[in-house]
């Protein structure tokens, strides 16, 4: 099942509904997420006009393009969603090395962590 929601709290509440259509409880279901490239086509409107875009996207759910454009959920339609290889695109390749690492910039003490009195200025960008 396939469930286009601007969220994930959305979408998990969509799809208990619809398994509650089918007579099946939370106690006796599970929803399992798993990780895959994506390609969407879609069309939109905007302010400007009608657009069409294709995007390749590496994320847990076909959920995630409902937060990625300002148009509003009624005037996105989705035409097409399919699974893709994972060494497609180079600009999500790099996602998939299990070692990745991302930067921490300007990581600022909270309250309770800071030292009450010290002899040095804090350094937020080590």
């Amino acid at each position: 099942m396939r469930i286009f929601t601007p969220n994930n709290v959305v979408a998990k509440s969509r799809f208990w509904y619809f398994m509650s259509q089918l007579k099946m409880k939370k106690s006796s279901g599970e929803t399992v997420y798993y990780g895959q490239n994506f390609s969407i086509w879609l069309r939109y409107d905007s302010r400007s006009g009608t657009h069409n875009m294709y995007g390749e996207y590496w994320d847990l759910t076909t959920a995630d393009m409902g937060a990625r454009r300002r148009a509003r959920a009624h005037s996105t339609q989705i035409v097409k969603v399919e699974e893709i290889a994972l060494d497609s695109q180079p600009t999500v390749k790099h996602f998939h090395d299990s070692k990745i690492k991302f930067p921490l910039p300007h990581r600022v003490l909270r309250r309770q962590h800071k030292p009450r009195f010290t002899t040095k200025r804090p350094n937020t960008f080590s």
